[in-house]
C-alpha cells in the first residue's frame, strides 16, 4: 500500500518529467487538497497508508496537471492578499504582481469613504480585496465578460462582501455619467505576436484577459482618457502593465491630462504600476 511520502515522491517525479516547475510543492498541494488537510499536515503523516479511494482522484488531477492544466484550476481556489478566492477558467489566474498593486493602493489611499472602480475585474480579486480591507469604500466592479463577472459575484458572496456593485460592459461604458475618486485596472496587456511564446498554464486563461492588440495596449489606450473624464479632481488611476510598456503608458496618461504620472516598480524591479492624478 502506498504511503503519503511515497505518493508525494512518485507524483513529484511524474510532474518533473513533464516539465512542471516546483513539482514537489504541486504534488503536495494536490494531495493535501485530496485528503482534506493542509500541506503542512502532510509532514506529520508521511507513514500513513493511502487506499485506492484516496489515491484515484489525486491521480486524475495529477495527470491533468502534467498536461499543463493550472494548479489553481485543479484546486479551485487561489490565495490573494491573505484571502481565498474561487478560481477557474472563466477568468485570469491572479498574478503576484496584482497582489502588489492592491497593497500599493491600500497604502496610498487612506480616506475612509471614497468611490473606487475596478475595471476589467475578472475574478474580482483586486476590487474585492480593496472592499474587504476598506469597508467604508464604495467599490464597483465591471468586466466585458459575463462569465468572469459571475465568478466575481461568487467571490463577493463567499467573502460576505454584499456592498459591492457589479456591471457588465466594456471599460467605462457601464458607468456613464458617474464619477470616482479612484480607478484601478489590470487589463489585458500581452501583445498578440507573443501568443506563441506563452506557457501551457497561461494558455488556459481566457484570451480576452490576455491579449490586447499588436502592442498589448489597445484596451489601456482606450481606458486612460475615459478614466480621466470620470475621475473627480484629485482622483487617481492605477494600472498594471507589461514589463516594457512603462514609457508608452506614462506618455498616454500625460497626453490624457493626468499629472504626477509615475511608473512604480514591482518587487522584481520591473516598471509595472503606472499612477496618475486628475488635477
Amino acid at each position: 500500500m502506498t504511503t503519503v511520502l511515497e505518493a508525494i515522491d512518485g507524483g513529484a517525479r511524474y510532474l518533473e518529467k513533464r516539465g512542471i516547475e516546483d513539482a514537489r510543492r504541486n504534488m503536495q498541494l494536490l494531495l493535501a487538497d485530496g485528503l482534506g488537510c493542509s500541506r503542512m499536515d502532510l509532514y506529520t503523516q508521511f507513514d500513513r497508508p493511502l487506499d485506492e479511494s484516496e489515491l484515484a482522484p489525486v491521480r486524475e488531477r495529477l495527470r491533468r496537471r502534467g498536461e499543463g492544466v493550472p494548479l489553481q484550476h485543479l484546486l479551485g481556489t487561489v490565495s490573494f492578499h491573505n484571502r481565498d478566492f474561487r478560481c477557474d477558467a472563466r477568468a485570469l489566474i491572479p498574478r503576484p504582481e496584482t497582489e502588489e498593486l492592491a497593497a500599493a493602493v491600500l497604502e496610498k489611499e487612506t480616506r475612509e469613504a471614497i468611490d473606487v472602480l475596478d475595471v476589467g475585474c475578472g475574478s474580482g480579486v483586486l476590487g474585492l480585496t480593496l472592499a474587504a480591507e476598506r469597508p467604508g469604500w464604495r467599490v464597483r466592479l465591471s468586466d466585458l465578460c459575463t462569465d468572469a463577472l459571475a465568478l466575481a459575484r461568487e467571490n463577493a458572496a463567499s467573502l460576505g462582501l454584499d456592498g459591492c456593485t457589479f456591471a457588465a460592459g466594456d471599460l467605462m461604458e457601464p458607468w456613464a455619467g458617474e464619477s470616482f475618486d479612484g480607478v484601478v485596472a489590470n487589463l489585458p496587456y500581452i501583445p498578440e505576436p507573443e501568443r506563441a511564446t506563452l506557457s501551457r498554464e497561461v494558455a488556459h486563461d481566457p484570451d480576452v484577459a490576455l491579449f490586447s492588440g499588436a502592442d498589448g495596449l489597445d484596451a489601456i489606450r482606450r481606458l486612460i482618457p475615459a478614466a480621466h473624464a470620470a475621475l473627480r479632481p484629485g482622483g487617481w488611476l492605477a494600472l498594471e502593465i507589461g514589463h516594457d510598456q512603462g514609457a508608452a503608458v506614462a506618455g498616454l496618461m500625460k497626453q490624457a491630462g493626468f499629472s504626477e504620472v509615475r511608473v512604480d516598480a514591482d518587487l522584481s524591479g520591473i516598471p509595472r504600476f503606472p499612477w496618475g492624478l486628475r488635477g
